[in-house]
């Protein structure tokens, strides 16, 4: 039996009409919105305040938001010891006949520009004090206790689809039970971390996830830069070299060659290696 239900299609709000959704934000939240400092992304918005604080919107099908709800910068607000923007308030609203909710949260400014684009072709230059923050606020991190689960690319993560996704590097027989899950930012990249001073934002899809989930997602969006990826393996070393951290970079490396990848994308050719060398390991270990 099909279902009734309205069913999304492929959105882009980099193109799509979105004053209306500006003017509901702004009448929600009793707020103007400089229109000026407006960054569109594929499925997110955001904008300063009147009120000198920030505003990111995000639309996301129905079937996406799940069980857990779709509250991941508001539970984020709860985190010890990582850098994060402080968040005041949120509203979150439904079209009629639309399969998707729109959310809105507002939260302090950043305190320093976002370092880049989710992957970098250059070297940012960060300082050791960056670094320190970002080891620490990962550390603190994976301390907590959530029952939310990562939702990487807006997909709930969990030990079927890791198996599925690394299974082609791997002979038969080898174990891909994840050992540790803790909590984790999910998308980590460089366009969701400030410098030179660190901040972590945009924590819609952060929860549980096998440990190094983090620390392999920034090495994969790092691979166009090799002194780069590797500055991130080595300051993460207790993820990247542990048995789920190599699980993770597998799993990060099977995104990175999906047979949807663009040609001419540098992080190819390493992500090739890497998972070779990473599948001997496994295979030997």
């Amino acid at each position: 039996m099909s279902s009734s239900a309205p069913t999304a299609a492929p959105t882009d709000l980099r193109t799509e009409p979105i004053d209306n959704v500006l003017h509901e934000v702004e009448r929600s939240l009793q707020t103007r919105l400089d229109r000026s400092t407006l960054l569109r992304k594929r499925r997110s918005l955001g904008a300063r305040t009147d009120r000198s604080t920030w505003v990111r919107i995000e639309r996301r099908r129905l079937e996406k938001i799940g069980s857990q709800g779709w509250n991941g910068t508001e539970c984020a607000a709860m985190l010890e010891g990582v850098a994060q923007p402080q968040w005041h308030r949120a509203v979150v609203w439904r079209q009629p006949d639309d399969a998707t909710m729109w959310r809105a949260d507002e939260t302090d400014l950043l305190p320093a520009a976002p370092i880049g684009s989710s992957v970098l072709a250059s070297d940012p230059g960060l300082p050791d004090e960056w670094w320190q923050a970002l080891n620490a606020s990962l550390d603190a991190l994976a301390s907590q206790h959530t029952s939310r689960v990562a939702t990487p690319d807006t997909v709930k993560i969990t030990q079927r689809g890791v198996t599925e996704a690394i299974g082609q590097f791997l002979p038969a027989g080898i174990d891909t039970t994840v050992g540790e899950w803790r909590p984790a930012h999910a998308d980590l990249n460089w366009a969701n971390m400030t410098g030179p001073e660190f901040c972590l934002f945009d924590w819609e899809d952060w929860g549980m996830a096998p440990q190094g989930l983090d620390t392999a997602s920034l090495w994969g969006n790092s691979l166009a830069v090799p002194a780069l990826a590797e500055r991130v393996r080595r300051e993460r070393r207790h993820d990247a070299e542990s048995r789920d951290g190599m699980l993770m970079t597998l799993f990060v490396c099977a995104k990175i060659l999906a047979p949807d990848a663009h040609p001419e994308d540098p992080r190819l050719e390493p992500a090739r290696r890497m998972a070779a060398q990473v599948a001997e390991d496994l295979h030997n270990g």
